[in-house]
């Protein structure tokens, strides 16, 4: 298999993050697409129920799945810091416990999900004609969830040596698949929510077989073998060590977003339908920004093994200034297209307005994320994940829910009011991630 690794301690900066960046863009393009087309879908081939359903049970699905995510961004940076610092046996290590915690975490996170499911549907206030779809759904989900786990911990141990293609390849085969059941299962079979739900466990059940099939074959130092399938307890504590902290945010962080979603639920299905559209057009218009950090992340890894802490601050203001100007061009289109592009979700007239209403008022505050996603991301590269946790969950809960209690019960309960708790929580965020960021020993978590 050609080497696609990338060795970011040597070479041009801005061409070292982009060449990186690309690959993660649009494989994370191509995920958005087959989610989009799940929504697209069921919002115009089944009904505005189940468009509402697909959308909101998004808070329920981040919360469990964010849990392992931030354990996979872990593993990733463990792997290019051992990467960079040239210790295989150490990579080697790394990569066969992070396999062994995933299939075990699998049965739990397949068990939770079903199990919690029916108390977070309650929670979140969904309306009853929404609540059977939003329950087959996540029912369908929770049972195949395997297939995520598995490729988002194979791909970044890929992404910690430098190698963004495979994942990319491996998403794009996935989105294709997923599109073209979706069609099926739902246009053919006509399956409903139940045919969307199959169609994405079955893509990234094939998505994780080719990464791991990828992991087999390698000639790299991520090389898996069979007979080294066990637990290292010095690696497992600081998969946990490194993981925990961006884990918890993300699942504190999605649970807080249950209670967000239930603000949203009280204005009716087509404020619903409005929201969960402009979620969709959302999360594309922040993949720049968050490709970007991902490879920021992999950058000060590498470079922090190696000792080169003039070069990550360097890594890091380029990668600022990368994000700020991939944040901003999207902008301008997606606003003066608002209502194209959620009528393309769902064209009822209703959902129109709330949806481009939504869009057109946060958008613009997009920008003030460029800050807290650079530097979070450096500083978990770094080996610093608990400071960026804590100022994130402050920021997007605890002062978030303040925000939304006050504004609800004595300000203004209208929809922009309530939406815009969204930048409020992203200033607070920035703010704080840049005052600790200029104070922070960047070379302290270094292997």
């Amino acid at each position: 298999m050609k080497n696609k690794n990338i060795n970011m301690t040597e070479g041009k900066i801005s061409t070292l993050i982009i060449r990186f960046a690309i690959p993660l863009l649009l494989g994370n393009i191509f995920q958005q697409f087959y989610n989009m087309v799940d929504t697209w879908v069921v919002g115009n081939y089944v009904s505005n129920e189940a468009f509402s359903a697909v959308g909101t049970v998004g808070p329920i699905i981040n919360m469990l799945i964010g849990f392992f995510m931030g354990l996979s961004s872990g593993t990733g940076v463990i792997v290019a810091q051992y990467f960079g610092a040239q210790k295989e046996d150490e990579v080697q290590n790394t990569v066969h416990t992070a396999i062994v915690m995933t299939f075990i975490l699998s049965v739990v996170m397949t068990v939770a999900g079903l199990v919690l499911m029916p108390f977070m549907l309650k929670l979140m206030n969904v309306p009853a004609e929404v609540m059977a779809d939003a329950t087959k759904y996540l029912t369908i989900y929770f049972s195949g969830v395997c297939g995520l786990l598995f490729y988002n911990i194979g791909a970044s141990i890929l992404q910690g040596i430098g190698d963004s293609r495979h994942p990319f390849y491996y998403l794009a085969t996935a989105a294709v698949m997923n599109i073209v059941l979706d069609l099926v299962f739902v246009l053919v079979f006509h399956m409903g929510v139940e045919g969307v739900a199959y169609a994405t466990i079955i893509s990234q059940v094939c998505s994780a077989i080719l990464t791991v099939a990828t992991l087999f074959t390698t000639k790299s130092c991520v090389k898996l073998h069979m007979n080294k399938m066990k637990i290292h307890f010095d690696k497992i504590t600081r998969i946990f060590r490194m993981g925990i902290p961006a884990a918890l945010q993300m699942a504190i962080i999605s649970f807080s977003n249950v209670f967000v979603q239930s603000y949203i639920n009280q204005f009716g299905a087509d404020c619903m339908s409005g929201w969960t559209a402009y979620s969709k057009i959302d999360q594309l218009m922040l993949l720049p920004m968050q490709s970007i950090g991902l490879a920021t992340t992999t950058f000060v890894g590498q470079n922090c093994g190696v000792g080169k802490i003039d070069r990550v601050k360097e890594g890091v203001r380029t990668a600022l200034v990368l994000s700020f100007f991939a944040t901003i061009i999207p902008m301008i289109p997606v606003m003066i297209f608002a209502p194209q592009l959620v009528a393309f979700f769902n064209s009822k007239e209703e959902v129109v307005y709330y949806g481009t209403l939504i869009l057109r008022w946060l958008s613009p505050f997009y920008v003030l994320s460029c800050s807290n996603n650079i530097h979070a991301s450096a500083l978990r590269g770094s080996g610093n994940p608990r400071i960026p946790m804590v100022i994130m969950v402050f920021s997007f809960v605890i002062f978030r829910q303040i925000y939304l209690f006050v504004m609800s019960h004595f300000i203004s309960n209208h929809i922009i009011p309530i939406a815009m708790g969204y930048p409020a929580g992203w200033m607070v965020c920035s703010i704080l991630m840049m005052i600790y960021y200029r104070k922070a020993d960047l070379g302290k978590g270094s292997v």
